[in-house]
């Protein structure tokens, strides 16, 4: 069962992955600045407001962000005892995930070198995590966050993704477009242009799933 707190923790958390505060979570939402205010969370009797669904939708849909990856970023898994808190999964710098070695050709995890990080949340077998450097994605995701990535989740438009080009490239990108022939990737950071890449060329391409900040 979801609370209270967990709602609301779980739109603060959006808004800090974003980078940007809750009234600006909400301007780009298409909602009133204020919706999401500490002020609105509570009446003015005691009694606890809760945004409604539709709110959640717009936000999820102006983020790009899944409902899964929602409630991963709150407190919801903390409400069940019985859960499990948290899951190791293996850790590679992003600057070291082109050298070859670290992945088999389906993008999963292999050799030696990787780290360990702890997932707070259970995941399904096969996610790892990279451990972002440079700044085309900033301020979705800044150097030093951790980026949690699926090879088994399906990638579709507006997806936040990693991929590795078969020369050794590795990439976190938002997948823009994809044909037949072609993907096109986008930067958050305006001041790197989009890429096109061949799909020919394209070793892997996987979904980020969660994000440390």
């Amino acid at each position: 069962m979801l609370s209270h707190r967990a709602i609301w923790d779980g739109i603060d958390a959006l808004a800090r992955r974003q980078g940007i505060s809750v009234s600006a979570l909400a301007r780009i939402a298409g909602l009133d600045a204020t919706a999401f205010n500490p002020s609105k969370r509570v009446s003015k009797d005691g009694r606890e407001r809760w945004p409604s669904t539709e709110s959640l939708s717009k936000i999820l849909e102006a983020t790009g962000e899944s409902f899964e990856s929602f409630l991963a970023g709150g407190t919801f898994l903390h409400m069940n005892d019985n859960a499990p808190r948290s899951q190791t999964v293996p850790l590679l710098g992003l600057a070291r995930a082109g050298i070859g070695g670290f992945f088999d050709s389906a993008g999963f995890p292999v050799g030696q070198g990787w780290e360990e990080i702890d997932l707070p949340r259970p995941g399904e077998g096969g996610v790892y995590a990279l451990e972002v450097t440079g700044d085309s994605m900033e301020p979705l995701y800044r150097e030093g966050d951790r980026i949690v990535v699926s090879p088994t989740e399906a990638v579709r438009r507006g997806d936040r993704v990693v991929v590795k080009t078969r020369d050794g490239e590795v990439m976190v990108k938002i997948l823009a477009r994809q044909t037949h022939k072609q993907i096109e990737l986008r930067s958050v950071n305006t001041a790197y242009e989009p890429r096109i890449v061949d799909l020919a060329d394209v070793e892997w391409i996987a979904r980020i799933i969660w994000a440390s900040q």
